[in-house]
């Protein structure tokens, strides 16, 4: 066994919790992860883990031994990318979070043109709309949509989308545009409960004024695409990012509510681990989110 084998091992079943979700995330076989982890305890002659049935348990000893080797991987990782990096693509498993909206949205529509820029590498695209844990998860890059709250992470903001107010011209036809903020309150609204705002829309004006338009919604969902069908289909007026109804703002089945006025906007970051030096794979990533969804796409 070569001991960055082990180490690499090691580290895997503490994060991950098992001998089965270290080996998928190392890709190698249980039984071959168990092997160098006992191969390990064997060399140091202490025991690194309590076992049980029912759960895997650090030992003092394995504590110690996970968290002085934690930077040694690290650097020897660091390392090998930093020299092989001039003269390599990247390669290699990478692993991304994202919510489900912008993925399927944005996302997987920009990927094939990464994936052939590198053919060497592969990408595990995870889609979910919860909060991940990027270490125990063993996650490389998360894509993370409004603000940034663990002071651990590496954050890079790669643009700032703004919010829209929209509805159908059938809904309009039928109880009228609104032409001041005010006029809000005679409207059904749609709500997304992913936003903390609730029933409170703040938005400014082309004076630069703040307000908030007090709403009356009879359906919430916490789902931007679901809001836009909802919209599509007559319920209401809609806030909802401008990405999502692009299209439908485009071919008239979505017209803009107020549009001159502006409503809330949400930052777009590409989230990593904090790390001297950056992976060469995850590099290559958020250099490929810039030059895609900065300034490039009307987000």
């Amino acid at each position: 066994m070569d001991t960055f084998d082990g180490l690499k091992a090691v580290i895997a079943v503490v994060q991950t919790g098992s001998f089965t979700a270290a080996g998928e995330r190392l890709g190698l076989s249980k039984a071959l992860v168990s092997k160098y982890v006992a191969q390990v305890e064997k060399q140091l002659g202490v025991r690194l883990f309590n076992r049980s049935t029912r759960r895997l348990a650090l030992t003092e000893a394995g504590n110690i031994y996970y968290q002085d080797a934690m930077p040694l991987v690290e650097s020897i990782t660091q390392l090998t990318d930093k020299v092989s990096g001039a003269e390599a693509d990247p390669s290699g498993l990478l692993r991304v979070s994202a919510s489900l909206t912008f993925g399927d949205t944005c996302l997987a529509k920009a990927l094939p043109e990464f994936l052939a820029h590198y053919p060497n590498l592969q990408v595990e695209l995870q889609l979910s709309d919860r909060k991940v844990d990027m270490l125990e998860e063993g996650i490389d890059l998360v894509i993370r949509i409004g603000t940034v709250d663990d002071s651990t992470l590496v954050s890079k903001k790669i643009n700032t989308f703004p919010l829209v107010l929209c509805a159908s011209p059938d809904y309009l036809a039928q109880h009228g545009m609104p032409k001041y903020p005010d006029d809000i309150k005679q409207h059904n609204c749609i709500v997304d409960s992913n936003f903390k705002i609730g029933k409170q829309w703040p938005f400014m004006d082309e004076r630069g004024l703040q307000g908030v338009m007090s709403i009356n919604s009879n359906v919430s969902v916490n789902s931007p695409r679901s809001v836009k069908e909802f919209a599509l289909a007559g319920v209401g007026i809609a806030l909802v990012p401008k990405y999502i109804v692009e299209d439908a703002l485009n071919n008239g089945s979505l017209q803009l509510v107020l549009p001159e006025y502006r409503m809330q906007s949400f930052s777009m970051y590409a989230v990593y681990p904090h790390r001297k030096y950056l992976a060469q794979k995850t590099r290559s990533f958020v250099d490929f989110l810039i030059e895609n969804f900065s300034g490039k796409i009307s987000l």
